[in-house]
Parts: C-alpha cells; sequence; structure tokens
C-alpha cells in the first residue's frame, strides 16, 4: 500500500467488502468493533495500517509543527496534550444525544490522533517509532494501552469509555432531577402523620 492511500479510502473499502469481517479484517489491516446498539460495524485502522496511509504523514507533521514550537519537552507537551484531547471528548460522549452514534463517528479520529502525536514526539526526540512491545514513556499516566493487539485493546477500552460517559451523564441527569422532583401534599401528610405517631 502507498503512502498515497488515504484512510478514507480503506475505512470505505472495509464498509464495502460485504458481511464476512474475518477476512476483510485480514486482508486490509483494519480491525472492528460491532456496533450492537445501531447492528452495524466500525472499522478502524490498526497503528500499523496507519502509519501507510498519507494521513499519517500529513498528521505526525502537523503535531510536529507544534512540538518544535514548544517551551516545555515534546514528551511534556503531547502528555498534557493527549490528556486534554480524551478529557474533552468524553465530554462531548457525555452530552452527546446518542453514544453509539458518537463513538461510531469519533473512535478512529481519537485512535488515529494519538498514534500521529507518539509518533511525532519520536521523530521530534530522535527515536525510533513505538511498536506492540515498547510504549512510550510520556504514556505511563495515559489511560490506555495504546499500542497492544495493533491498537485493539486501544479502540475497545476507549470504545466502552465513550458509552459509559453517556450513560454516566444519564444517569446523574436521573438523580438530579428526581432530587429537584416537588414533593406531593399527599407525600407531605404521610410524613407528617408519621412524624406525629414518634
Amino acid at each position: 500500500m502507498s503512502a498515497t492511500t488515504t484512510l478514507a479510502d480503506l475505512l470505505a473499502h472495509a464498509d464495502a467488502a460485504g458481511h464476512d469481517h474475518a477476512v476483510t479484517e485480514k486482508n486490509s489491516g483494519l480491525q472492528h468493533i460491532h456496533n450492537h446498539a445501531t447492528g452495524g460495524i466500525v472499522w478502524f485502522p490498526t497503528w500499523k495500517k496507519f502509519r501507510e496511509t498519507a494521513d499519517w504523514t500529513e498528521a505526525v507533521e502537523g503535531v510536529a509543527e507544534g512540538l518544535s514550537a514548544a517551551p516545555v519537552t515534546a514528551e511534556e507537551q503531547a502528555a498534557a496534550l493527549l490528556a486534554e484531547e480524551l478529557d474533552a471528548l468524553l465530554k462531548r460522549a457525555a452530552e452527546s444525544p446518542d453514544a453509539a452514534v458518537f463513538a461510531g463517528g469519533n473512535l478512529t479520529h481519537h485512535l488515529t490522533r494519538t498514534w500521529a502525536v507518539s509518533d511525532a514526539v519520536a521523530k521530534a526526540t530522535g527515536k525510533e517509532l513505538a511498536t506492540g512491545s515498547s510504549t512510550p514513556a510520556f504514556l505511563a499516566d495515559y489511560p490506555y494501552d495504546v499500542y497492544a493487539q495493533d491498537g485493539g485493546v486501544f479502540a475497545t477500552a476507549l470504545w466502552n469509555d465513550i458509552i459509559d460517559a453517556r450513560r454516566t451523564r444519564a444517569l446523574a441527569d436521573e438523580a438530579a432531577r428526581k432530587a429537584l422532583k416537588p414533593v406531593s401534599r399527599k407525600a407531605l401528610k404521610n410524613a407528617a402523620r408519621k412524624a406525629s405517631r414518634r
């Protein structure tokens, strides 16, 4: 696959390949998650496949420009940047009307963005690009194993956190609604009667 291939092309080919997902995954270098809420499949690249696309080159160069101008080390800036972006993603997920649709639309972007930042740091510091057997030290506090199983572990954990963010928000909203619910006159009378018996 040449570096002129785009991620969009790869994902479109996978979507068009039909229902034999195992064969498509094996032949394309992509992985997938079943979106049970929508009945669809969400394809995402492995970190290896992402490096073979034109998108990778563009993304890494874009991050590298920002890192070179930073007053702090590339690693410190990258760690802060990824933490901020993850926090923003989960906040947006919590506010989204449909967690499954949001997860499907944002998963690949966040995965590839994280890998691009990591690779840009490696280039800026003259280190080897990370592999499944090595995770950069600056990712030590990041809550995901970014390279395990070619990125599949990262994708699955992030997917679940996006879905959970919406669910947690819905539960919090429901609890707040119940707390603010006006108490009925009947409930007040019952409470007064119980108090008078004590």
